[in-house]
């Protein structure tokens, strides 16, 4: 077991941008085509991955499931991550349904969670898990940022900081 805290990625509106606007000159990453269809990868999303990777754990938490090892790791230059699978119960625009296979991975370990969809039901769960807990919400038009990112990097420092001391 790895002593640094997990991190779950949701591809769809975390690495593959949706719902932004203007020119298509002017779009926050660069199309490629996964099976058969467009997806915007955000720029810079493999470095802010490759930083994270030496701090976490990380792990894909998305609907995509095993695809996303199929087709990501080559282009955002990281290696294969382990897959949450859904059974099947995978809702656009929501994230509840992952509850489930988050905590089987998990266990007691930290977790932190970054997703576009996350919901009043995923805040509650995170609130009432024993262990250290951080969820990200990112916006489907820019993904995962270089503010997460630090947001990431301070919370997995703070896990690490000694607990004081009592009295």
């Amino acid at each position: 077991m790895s002593e640094r805290p997990i991190l779950a990625v949701d591809v769809d509106g975390v690495i593959s941008l949706f719902g932004f606007e203007g020119p298509l000159e002017q779009v926050p990453g660069r199309f490629h085509l996964i099976d058969g269809i467009a997806h915007c990868i955000a720029h810079g999303v493999g470095e802010r991955l490759q930083t994270l990777a030496a701090h976490y754990e990380l792990v894909w938490a998305t609907g995509w499931e095993e695809r996303a090892n199929d087709h990501l790791p080559a282009l955002l230059g990281i290696p294969e991550l382990p897959v949450l699978t859904f059974g099947g119960r995978a809702r656009f625009g929501t994230a509840h349904w992952k509850l489930d296979a988050l905590e089987r991975y998990a266990g007691p370990r930290p977790l932190a969670w970054i997703d576009d969809s996350l919901d009043d039901t995923c805040y509650a769960w995170a609130k009432r898990r024993p262990a250290p807990t951080m969820l990200v919400k990112a916006r489907s038009d820019e993904g995962l940022t270089d503010e997460h990112v630090k947001t990431l990097l301070d919370w997995a420092e703070m896990l690490r900081e000694p607990a004081p001391e009592d009295g």
